[in-house]
Formats: structure tokens, C-alpha cells, sequence
């Protein structure tokens, strides 16, 4: 099945661009799509898995349990960003099926860790299913244009791999935003030669990170590419650290 083509991985760029030379929102724009296309990033189905295994809000799941046992057809859409309409969206199509007994303690172990408050688990009427997916597709706006659109059936989609970085996104993205805030900024304008306002992270994975950047007044996402992959969490503080030391170094 086919899918979309994804940008080799490149550097960030070494050439910085004053104020004065970006006059205009063309120019913006084009330094923007410039960088984004040599950005290196997830493969599709990576992506998309990844961003299914960190989702933790649904989006639509029209059915309730009776209708799903009745008819166990089903589609799950999931939004990356549910408040912008312009970023990545999933639909899983397949078949909703009831958890069996002997697997029941580890799902619920692995629902409790996404949703440690859900005292619902120990009802009566509550039940587990998951989907068994036959396709799923994507399809990216403005935001993500360069990931595009396509689908994956279950062998590729089941195949693939949850990016093992990505499960730190939260408590590195807070962090950086809490602390580090005119780190990042720094970080971003030597990445995308643009010399962004503000520049907000969001989240990560072991090839780089997404941020949502403002420059006089407009909004952008970016995607920022580590030097190289992270390791580990331990190992993506020392990348940021050495993207901001390089940036340093060629700002003065």
C-alpha cells in the first residue's frame, strides 16, 4: 500500500539571516519551507504511530460499548493538536473487539499509566476492547504539509515501531518551556534562520523536536532535527545542550 515520500535528514542551516533581509511574509515563508523540507524526521508510519501510542484524547468514537458488541465495525479519528484544525489527523479504520481474560491485568496496568485517575477501571460495567485495525490513513494540513496524506494497512501499521523518545515529550517539553524558554527561541532562529519572537516546544522524538514559533505576529510550527539521533532521555538534554551552544557560538 502505497504512502508518502519522507525528506532525507539534514543539518540545521549555518547561514543566518539578519532581520533586514527578511522584509516580507514571502520571504518568511520561504525560509519556513525551505527549512522544514530538510528537516529530518519520523517516517510516516512511524509518526503516526507514534502520535496514536501518545494520544490521549479522542476525538470522535461515535459508538458505545452496546452498539460496538452488536456491530463491532468501527472508526477512530484522533487529532495530534485537536485546537488547530491545520495539523496531523488519523483515522483507524478495523474491527473493536472485547479484551480477553488473560490480558486483561496488563491493559489495565497500561491504561492506568496513560490515565492514572480513571477510578472507572474497577466498575462493573466497565470493559476494555481495542481496536484491530485494517487501515489507517492521514492526512496533514498547512502545519504538517510536508508529512502529506496517505494510509497504511495492518501489516505495515503493526510492523512499525512507537519512537521510544516520544515518551518523554511531556516532561522535557515542559521543562524547556518552564525554564528554558529563551534557550529554545535561541535554538530555533540558528535552526530556521528565522529570528523568531517566541518559540514554544511541543514535543519530541529521537530525531528532533516541533515547536510552535511566532515572528512579528504570525504563527508558525516548526520542526527542529537533532545533529544526530538521541539515545536516550538523558542523552536528548545533551543535544539541546549542544544546539545551544552551537547557536551561541555563531551568534557571537
Amino acid at each position: 500500500m502505497a504512502s508518502a515520500t519522507r525528506p532525507s535528514s539534514s543539518s540545521s542551516s549555518s547561514q543566518a539571516i539578519s532581520p533586514e533581509d527578511i522584509n516580507n511574509e514571502t520571504n518568511v515563508f520561504q525560509l519556513i519551507q525551505a527549512h522544514q523540507e530538510k528537516a529530518a524526521r519520523l517516517s510516516p508510519v512511524e509518526e503516526i504511530r507514534t502520535v496514536l501510542d501518545q494520544s490521549t484524547r479522542v476525538s470522535s468514537l461515535a459508538v458505545h460499548a452496546k452498539d460496538l458488541l452488536a456491530n463491532c465495525k468501527c472508526s477512530l479519528l484522533v487529532a495530534r493538536d485537536p485546537e488547530d484544525r491545520t495539523d496531523l489527523t488519523i483515522t483507524l479504520h478495523g474491527d473493536a473487539i472485547a479484551v480477553s481474560e488473560k490480558d486483561q491485568a496488563a491493559v489495565r496496568t497500561a491504561y492506568l499509566a496513560k490515565h492514572p485517575n480513571a477510578f472507572w477501571v474497577d466498575f462493573g460495567d466497565f470493559q476494555f476492547m481495542r481496536i484491530e485495525p485494517k487501515v489507517v490513513r492521514y492526512v496533514s494540513g498547512v502545519a504538517t504539509a510536508l508529512l502529506g496524506s496517505g494510509e497504511f494497512n495492518k501489516e505495515e501499521y503493526q510492523s512499525s515501531k512507537v519512537d521510544p523518545i516520544a515518551q518523554f515529550s511531556k516532561p522535557v517539553a515542559s521543562h524547556m518551556n518552564k525554564d528554558h524558554a529563551e534557550d529554545t527561541k535561541v535554538i530555533v532562529q540558528f535552526a530556521t534562520s528565522i529570528p523568531v519572537d517566541s518559540a514554544y516546544m511541543l514535543d519530541l522524538d529521537s530525531l528532533g523536536f516541533n515547536v510552535k514559533a511566532s515572528y512579528q505576529g504570525n504563527t508558525s510550527k516548526l520542526r527542529v532535527p537533532f545533529p544526530r539521533r538521541a539515545e536516550d532521555r538523558k542523552d536528548v538534554k545533551t543535544l539541546i545542550v549542544d544546539m545551544l551552544q552551537a547557536a551561541r557560538s555563531q551568534a557571537n
